[in-house]
């Protein structure tokens, strides 16, 4: 597979691996807690510090748990005035961590390889912590669009990638540009593992409905589709099992997968060059849904081909659509989103946030309603307004995750999900459509009919308007009704725990900063000696054995208080008192891993009983690094 060279690709290649653990530190101040609750960090979170050292801290509880993964990254254009700073040991790097090289500009010849330098580790990270059957969404535009696949098809894999969506995010073209005025962006997706990967379609549009253009005699609506498949991996050599012959009966065009009397029109799949290809459905699934599959003639000498009625209506639930690559309606657009976020905090308090549409329709496609959804670029905070919302439609009980480095975490972030939840007054243009009508070519030819319509609307609706609009959309006249509102908008509920990002652990920031909580620094060893996390610690533990879980191989002890005096002194050892009692416990069934500041035993002692131990904190890294 081709990969991407960029400047500094060495020194940040494996970058991830040696950024440090650091301890969540709820901020109660901040948080606002379901009512009678305390804040926790099993709830929806708003992490503030480095979405690097964030996205590490979470590993231990949320690795390879969260279900939808969207990130919005600088786009790098030159103007967003974001700065380059991780702590990777290289010349290189160091100097480009200098004030004097950030914030990072146009004219910095550098942008692109520092760019790939901040995206990979976290891209990384993104990997270990996306659930098998989740996907990653990551909103880019032409700057570093083509950089970004080239990272993504390396960090997760070419055979991944999924779907580049189109979005129309500047209806009326970025002016700015020299020759073409830009309007779209773009959405990347991935999935980690593609067997597993699970997408939902979308409601159905009235453009969707549209498309199911006939009907049987019992007014059943229905579209026709083609069997034979169609595009990539179309061919007989691609899906050997999915290419075998259909007959037709010519009179009534009805389809069978065994010839007979009357079925004797024998079908193959064929390309338009005569190549062998591939029906859409296997044998098995044909016979399940004979009724609704029939032949069509499509050449004088007699020729035919095969087709499926697609209903609108199904009897196994809600009709959807899968998705398309281009995203095109006016919810999407950036324009929108400035709008929503104003309302919402009754002035301007970010530039170009995400607008709401676009991501309740990325959570329509990749969540349940007990998904977790991370968004480590979280802005003004879109992802999370959505995920509430979408909760309320429909009674779920998704959690968010937002990662914000920036001053205005609190300020904007978290300020607007606080009141999203509680209800905020807002001021506003209130739309409503009055009319619409499709203008066919028959109805154009009575266009005076039509425009003397709209203005009877718009005469009768004006005691309720302050403005009266008459435009075209899609094809229709649509007539459209504004007033000036200020009203009470009611809250989504809901609930969030505001973090921060303790000192790391290790051992000299540990005795310099203070020391992590006992739940924090046993997930934290747990994870890195085991490769799988601690989703909770065992309930009514004993404090002297420290028992903290256990895998295939291990039943992991951590010996530990937050207290240095507690660790300086002869309690915090393992003696052979306390092997005995992990020995009584353990009768026998596995090795055990025991944490502590020290022992008080020899090791071919210890490896005779069966017990590994790990002195703290530096041989963590030892195990890990094994």
């Amino acid at each position: 597979m081709p990969t991407l060279d960029f400047k500094g690709k060495s020194f940040v290649y494996a970058h991830h691996l040696s950024v440090p653990f650091r301890e969540l530190i709820v901020d109660p101040a901040k948080s606002l807690p379901a009512k009678g609750q305390k804040p926790s960090l099993d709830d929806n979170l708003i992490i503030h510090g480095d979405n690097l050292h964030a996205l590490k801290a979470l590993l231990p509880v949320y690795a390879g748990n969260v279900d939808c993964i969207y990130i919005d990254p600088p786009y790098n254009t030159g103007n967003e005035g974001w700065c380059y700073n991780d702590n990777v040991h290289s010349p290189l790097i160091r100097e480009w961590v200098k004030e004097s090289a950030n914030p990072v500009d146009r004219e910095d010849l550098e942008r692109h390889d520092k760019w790939c330098c901040m995206m990979w580790p976290r891209l990384k990270l993104l990997q270990e912590l996306l659930a098998d059957h989740g996907a990653i969404f990551v909103s880019i535009d032409d700057n570093e669009a083509p950089h970004l696949r080239g990272l993504m098809d390396e960090a997760f894999g070419e055979d991944n990638f999924v779907a580049s969506f189109a979005i129309k995010a500047n209806p009326r073209g970025r002016q700015s540009d020299e020759y073409v005025a830009t309007l779209h962006e773009y959405i990347v997706c991935y999935s980690k593992r593609p067997d597993d990967l699970r997408l939902n379609g979308l409601p159905l549009t009235p453009e969707d409905i549209e498309d199911f253009d006939q009907s049987d005699t019992d007014g059943a609506r229905w579209r026709e589709l083609g069997l034979r498949q169609r595009g990539a991996a179309s061919l007989r050599e691609d899906r050997e099992e999915m290419f075998f012959p259909l007959f037709v009966n010519p009179d009534d065009c009805s389809v069978t997968l065994k010839e007979d009397a009357k079925h004797t029109a024998k079908v193959i799949p064929r390309k338009s060059d005569g190549r062998e290809g591939r029906w859409m459905w296997g044998a098995e699934k044909v016979a399940e849904e004979l009724a609704r599959v029939y032949a069509r003639k499509i050449s004088r000498r007699g020729e035919f081909d095969i087709f499926i009625k697609d209903y609108l209506d199904r009897a196994n639930g809600q009709r959807t659509m899968k998705p398309k690559s281009m995203w095109l309606a006016r919810d999407v657009n950036t324009e929108a989103g400035g709008k929503l976020l104003k309302r919402i905090m009754g002035k301007k308090a970010f530039d170009y946030p995400k607008p709401l549409g676009l991501l309740s329709r990325i959570l329509q496609i990749a969540t349940d309603k007990n998904s977790i959804v991370l968004d480590s670029f979280a802005g003004s905070g879109t992802t999370a307004q959505a995920v509430l919302t979408l909760n309320r439609l429909d009674g779920g009980n998704r959690r968010f995750i937002l990662v914000e480095m920036e001053h205005y975490a609190d300020e904007v972030t978290a300020e607007r999900i606080r009141r999203v939840i509680k209800g905020y007054d807002s001021a506003g243009v209130q739309r409503e459509e009055l009319h619409r009508e499709p203008l066919t070519w028959t109805k154009l030819k009575r266009a005076r009919e039509l425009i003397e319509k709209a203005e009877s609307f718009e005469m009768f609706e004006k005691s309720r308007f302050d403005r009266i609009t008459k435009a075209v959309e899609a094809g229709d006249l649509v007539v459209t009704g504004e007033r000036k509102v200020t009203e009470k908008v009611e809250g989504l509920g809901g609930s969030f725990t505001f973090a921060t990002l303790g000192p790391e652990m290790s051992l000299d920031k540990l005795l310099a900063d203070g020391l992590p909580t006992f739940d924090a620094l046993a997930k934290y060893v747990f994870y890195t000696a085991t490769a799988s996390r601690l989703t909770e610690l065992p309930k009514n533990r004993d404090a002297e054995l420290g028992y903290i879980g256990e895998n295939d191989l291990y039943r992991v002890h951590l010996l530990y208080r937050p207290d240095k005096k507690w660790l300086q002194s002869n309690e915090a050892a393992l003696t052979e008192r306390i092997v005995d009692k992990l020995l009584a416990a353990n009768k026998g069934k596995k090795k055990l891993l025991v944490f502590a500041a020290a022992k008080f035993m020899g090791q071919r002692e210890l490896s005779r009983a069966g017990v590994d131990f790990c002195q703290l904190p530096y041989a963590i890294h030892r195990i890990q690094g094994n």
